[in-house]
């Protein structure tokens, strides 16, 4: 659970702090407190999108009917060369990014400072450490459009790092540099290193590990923004640019989309809403209520999604909604889980191990008597994607 804590008077700017903010803030699932001047709230790790002020305050509005339903952002379409071209060369070493610029930001050391912790946060939380995911923000007026995406040999890389005064190449980064010691295990083994590079050669970073100095800084002078997000999973890029892109958004950025050249072409950031279908039946069935359609379309835009006939849209920054069920759980929310009156089950039943738990245990215990060790995971994934087809639900 990561703990953030925001000025009691930026806050003020756009809602009433005080005892009834931090009581409904609690009962949305984001546990508020006053202190001095700071109120801190605590996001768990599948609400990524509420690990910056203007993301926590998009939620609370909707949820206390301020700004309901599904927030619409303008994605702009790409100027003349708002193109990233991504080279074969990271095939193997950092194969995807996902890109955005925004333009027309009023920088303060407010602002500068959130868009540095919501960058951290997310590096320590989806982004594994930056492992699954590292992020870059950078002063759009310092670089040449357009950018490429490839991978070098450590000698070849040359750059002044940020927070340093002498040009070092990417090995010496790793071994000399704080971050470069920090995250060094991210790039070991590796014949290559990933770099970001504008048109005319001059090197932005070496993604996962650090920025350039000379284009890898924002200000209070800087105006408009290149993003980029690195790592090895589309999907998740993508919603992390989302969130990035959408609190800038909110601080008053307009968002122009980018053309990525994969061979084939991609555009980022993509912020349509999935929609899901949502039975009343099965809502009813998990809460324990008695629901109606009408109930949802009140209910529903308190969490930040429109609902029309039978179908939740979805934000394109909610990385936790994988299931109907996971909307079901905010119906719950929206309703207020102190209203729910908790109820002794009508039946008697007696537990046993199913069937199938059975059969699984001997299975372990056979394999583990001969040597075998046994390893569980929490990670989800798809039935398609399971490698082993002979287990079945």
């Amino acid at each position: 659970m990561a703990t953030l804590s925001f000025e009691k008077k930026e806050i003020e700017k756009h809602i009433k702090v005080n005892d009834e903010m931090t009581e409904k803030s609690t009962m949305m699932g984001v546990p508020a407190e006053i202190s001095g001047d700071l109120v801190n709230i605590e996001v768990t790790p599948n609400r990524p999108d509420l690990l910056s002020m203007h993301g926590f305050l998009r939620c609370y509005k909707a949820f206390i009917g301020k700004e309901s339903g599904l927030k619409r952002y303008k994605v702009n379409k790409p100027e003349k060369d708002f193109k990233i071209k991504i080279d074969k060369s990271v095939k193997d070493v950092r194969p995807y990014t996902a890109c955005a610029i925004v333009k027309g930001m009023k920088f303060d050391n407010t602002k500068i400072k959130e868009i540095i912790d919501i960058q951290e946060k997310l590096h320590a939380t989806i982004g594994r450490n930056r492992k699954k995911a590292a992020i870059g923000i950078y002063p759009l007026e310092k670089i040449t459009l357009p950018i490429k995406f490839e991978a070098k040999k450590p000698q070849d890389i040359k750059f002044i790092p940020l927070e340093m005064d002498e040009e070092l190449d990417g090995l010496q980064i790793l071994q000399r540099h704080p971050a470069g010691r920090e995250y060094a295990n991210l790039l070991e083994g590796l014949e290559k290193y990933p770099v970001f590079s504008d048109a005319k050669g001059k090197i932005l970073s070496m993604p996962p590990i650090i920025n350039s100095r000379d284009a890898g800084k924002i200000s209070e002078n800087t105006k408009d923004v290149f993003i980029e997000c690195s790592g090895f999973d589309f999907n998740v890029l993508k919603k992390i640019l989302n969130i990035i892109a959408t609190a800038m958004a909110d601080m008053g950025g307009r968002i122009y989309a980018m053309e990525l050249d994969y061979g084939k072409k991609e555009m980022t950031p993509n912020l349509e809403p999935e929609k899901i279908k949502v039975s009343i039946e099965n809502v009813n069935k998990l809460i324990g209520l008695e629901l109606k359609e009408k109930n949802l379309e009140r209910l529903l835009p308190k969490m930040g999604y429109d609902y029309k006939k039978g179908f939740a849209c979805v934000p394109s920054w909610r990385t936790d909604v994988l299931h109907e069920v996971d909307i079901i759980e905010d119906v719950a929310i929206a309703f207020g889980y102190d209203k729910l009156i908790p109820e002794i089950p009508k039946v008697a039943t007696i537990g046993s191990e199913s069937k199938e738990s059975m059969i699984e245990r001997k299975i372990a215990e056979i394999l583990s008597g001969i040597g075998l060790l046994e390893i569980s995971t929490y990670h989800l994934i798809k039935e398609d994607e399971a490698k082993i087809s002979n287990i079945k639900d």
